[in-house]
């Protein structure tokens, strides 16, 4: 699957696009500037993302690729 498919079912799921993620990692203090702050683990990113919409693992990580800057296809 390519990484633009796994964030369209994300979307598709959650309601929410990748610009929503990038905000509410901010809001979440996650992110700083745009950029995951140094002391913010992957782990703490995926097990957001999974508690709070019930994403699997796999989904999680892309969302997690898309803050550490990864683009769609």
């Amino acid at each position: 699957m390519s990484f633009q498919a796994y964030l369209d079912n994300i979307e598709s799921k959650t309601g929410k696009s990748p610009s929503d993620f990038k905000e509410l990692a901010e809001q979440k203090g996650f992110t700083e500037n745009g950029k995951i702050r140094k002391d913010v683990k992957a782990t703490q990113i995926t097990d957001w993302l999974k508690a709070e919409f019930e994403l699997g693992h796999g989904h999680a990580m892309a969302i997690y690729a898309l803050l550490k800057g990864k683009k769609p296809d």
